[in-house]
């Protein structure tokens, strides 16, 4: 008689959130960044795009009468749900397609609630502008499904009062929300300090040796968000993304041609000269 085969463990979500937590060094004979570099890279960036208008919402803006800075609770009129599924509908698409995809999710369907009961197909017809229609309606309507089980109503503006780890734990469990996906929600929607890193970031941070070229997405995720001081994390980050589209030197669009041209109009072009890291 045939042995019937064995069924493969699936990953807890606990053990799965240990690749998400910098518990030790990544690199740690890798002494880049340092605090110096990060604020050289973000105050050249700055002078060169100056800060780039869409993510200006979800800068931490106010100040207390001492002049300590305080986080924002969010932006107005949206919530940590909106922000983990806009989030979710940007991956492998553009921006300007995953805004299109939520605004067209949002019109469509007033509430969560009327997200979770409507038909798949439906949901896909109404982010099908995003791409993969299909995964993203069904992990849309697990996420609710899961909220709504769970908790009793479809929210998650309890992940406000937890700490970092616990939020990291909780969005974790939700099928196809990973690192870079949490580290969106964390730094954008909850104002906490946190690096993600998009495919610019990534690319980039690799050219100017951040971090090693053989590095995975989350290795470069886990080595950034330890080493780049948590002050400058916001403000860094949203550059990088924003000079890796615009940048004819750095933008995938632009062929990535060492250029004399495109060198000498790019202000991360000494970096990328000097790269130490293979």
């Amino acid at each position: 008689m045939p042995k019937t085969p064995k069924r493969k463990r699936a990953l807890s979500p606990i053990r799965s959130l240990e690749t998400l937590k910098p518990s030790s060094e990544q690199y740690p004979d890798l002494p880049f960044p340092t605090p110096e570099q990060c604020r050289d890279v973000r105050d050249a960036l700055l002078t060169h795009h100056g800060f780039p208008e869409e993510f200006a919402k979800y800068r931490r803006s106010t100040t207390s009468p001492l002049g300590a800075e305080t986080a924002v609770d969010g932006v107005a009129g949206e919530t940590v749900l909106d922000g983990l599924v806009s989030t979710l509908l940007s991956q492998n698409t553009t921006e300007s397609n995953s805004r299109r995809a939520f605004e067209s999710l949002k019109s469509a369907f007033p509430t969560w609630e009327h997200v979770l009961a409507a038909e798949s197909k439906l949901v896909e017809d109404a982010i099908r502008c995003g791409g993969l229609a299909a995964t993203k309606a069904a992990r849309i309507k697990s996420i609710l499904r899961a909220l709504k089980d769970k908790r009793g109503q479809i929210c998650l503006e309890y992940l406000r009062h937890l700490s970092v780890d616990e939020v990291k734990t909780e969005l974790s469990m939700f099928k196809g929300i990973g690192p870079k996906t949490i580290a969106c929600v964390l730094m954008f929607h909850l104002q906490r300090d946190d690096f993600p890193v998009d495919t610019h970031v990534y690319r980039i941070t690799r050219d100017i040796g951040w971090v090693p070229m053989k590095a995975d997405r989350e290795q470069a995720y886990l080595h950034l968000n330890n080493r780049i001081p948590n002050d400058l994390k916001f403000d860094l980050n949203c550059l990088l993304v924003t000079h890796g589209r615009l940048c004819h030197r750095c933008a995938i669009r632009g062929g990535r041609q060492k250029t004399s041209r495109s060198f000498a109009s790019c202000p991360l072009a000494e970096y990328q000269k000097s790269r130490r890291v293979s």
